[in-house]
């Protein structure tokens, strides 16, 4: 039998946890990840003795936790739509914003009448969540989907991250590089859906929460030309990659949508529109390349 902690039930640890953390739903995460338990378990076996190796996984959590690492960092998981990820500081900590840009390009994915799986590729993909939700979500039959970065780290987070979705993952692909360079040649021309959430904060900005940019990798926040320089990459290159009427699907800064929509424009898309977020800022653009 495990060893445990001098008559210390999960109950009492969760009281202390809450008052050092000084947040009941924060604390009650952090005893489930220590516990080993999900959140239906970890009711039942409350009154369960704490065992020592758990107390000391907890209390290193808590002290990661005060000294200012984000919630996510310290668990080194988080949930995103339907999957249960790894994350931690060499990517991005997954946003609901992005999670809505999954979800449109689902829709669109859904409208397509295709005999083969859609080719779909997440452009700077970070832990991997947009395209392994598409993957995911559309089933293994419907689509093969290209994950792409130029971070090496980045990439060995989203590796894991598909091992973690099972059979889903069988038509998933990972590719080193910087945006479309990452991709094989035979591929230009033939993306159906390309989706990403590149770098889109301007490098002076006011408005970034200090352990975001303490803890969260830059390369993946910031971009240079007011926070434009990486979309204007990604939006420039899309014609030679996606197939006619292919389309694009970004996450954009909720004041560059209308700068967005010129590059859009320009590039030879049509029907280009800015999306809102759940707030009401515009958050997410979407364009159809021309056919």
């Amino acid at each position: 039998m495990a060893d445990t902690t001098d008559n210390v039930s999960w109950r009492e640890m969760l009281a202390s946890t809450t008052q050092q953390v000084d947040n009941a739903q924060e604390a009650r995460w952090l005893c489930e990840h220590a516990s080993g338990m999900d959140a239906a378990e970890f009711s039942a076996e409350q009154d369960q003795l704490v065992t020592v190796a758990c107390a000391k996984s907890l209390q290193a959590m808590v002290q990661d936790r005060l000294s200012g690492m984000p919630l996510q960092y310290v668990m080194k998981r988080w949930a995103f739509r339907h999957l249960d990820i790894m994350v931690d500081k060499r990517v991005l900590i997954p946003r609901p914003e992005t999670e809505q840009v999954v979800q449109v390009a689902l829709d669109i994915a859904r409208t397509r009448s295709s005999k083969t799986p859609l080719q779909v590729v997440d452009l700077g993909t970070g832990s991997g969540v947009i395209g392994l939700s598409m993957a995911f979500e559309l089933g293994v039959d419907a689509a093969h989907v290209w994950l792409t970065d130029a971070s090496v780290d980045a990439l060995d987070v989203a590796r894991a991250n598909m091992i973690g979705i099972g059979r889903a993952a069988a038509n998933v692909r990972i590719a080193h590089g910087s945006w479309w360079n990452a991709l094989a040649q035979d591929l230009a021309g033939m993306i159906d859906i390309a989706i990403c959430n590149p770098p889109y904060i301007a490098h002076a900005s006011y408005e970034v929460a200090p352990d975001v940019h303490m803890y969260e990798p830059h390369s993946a926040l910031y971009a240079h030309d007011n926070g434009l320089a990486d979309l204007r990459t990604v939006i420039e290159g899309a014609s030679v990659w996606l197939k006619q009427s292919g389309w694009l699907v970004l996450e954009i800064g909720y004041q560059q949508g209308a700068d967005v929509l010129a590059m859009m424009t320009a590039s030879g898309f049509v029907d280009a529109e800015i999306k809102q977020d759940l707030s009401g800022r515009d958050r997410i653009a979407v364009g159809q390349l021309s056919g």
